[in-house]
């Protein structure tokens, strides 16, 4: 829970100044516990935290994909990074990480639901392994736009 005010932070960034979230209004600390209180270490619903020289760079998680119990083998993974540290390699090493863990519980599936266009995170998805699943056209509306989501999928 201590990292908790750092993790808000680097979403909130996100929020305010991208589509890359649907989330529309920043979170506080205390907003935000019940997101991180999801997860546990060794279980579907994880979140890694990279801290190096004492400042929590970026986060990787699984989170349930959705609410009905048949889908608990499948989990949605996303990954954040402060903006500062973006194209240092560090999305590679939280995601390699998480997927180490995932591989040793009961998921079948991961999947990775991204904002268009994000070339990146695209490219980052496909080295581990996911491949386009759907396409959902104009699902979401941010900044007075509509915008595209990129289903991927990837088999554990």
């Amino acid at each position: 829970m201590d990292d908790l005010q750092a993790l808000t932070d680097i979403y909130n960034h996100y929020i305010i100044n991208t589509a890359i979230t649907f989330d529309l209004t920043p979170f506080t600390a205390i907003t935000r516990r019940p997101w991180l209180e999801q997860f546990a270490p060794a279980s579907l619903w994880q979140c890694l935290v990279l801290e190096m020289d004492g400042r929590i760079i970026g986060y990787a998680c699984s989170a349930r994909l959705r609410p009905k119990a048949a889908y608990d083998t499948s989990v949605e993974c996303s990954i954040y990074l402060d903006p500062t540290e973006v194209a240092k390699g560090y999305g590679r090493l939280l995601y390699q990480q998480l997927f180490d863990n995932l591989a040793q519980q009961d998921i079948h599936r991961c999947y990775g639901v991204i904002t268009l266009p994000n070339a990146p995170s695209i490219a980052l998805h496909r080295s581990f392994g996911f491949t386009d699943t759907a396409r959902l056209t104009e699902v979401g509306r941010k900044f007075g736009k509509y915008w595209d989501t990129l289903w991927m999928e990837k088999p554990l």
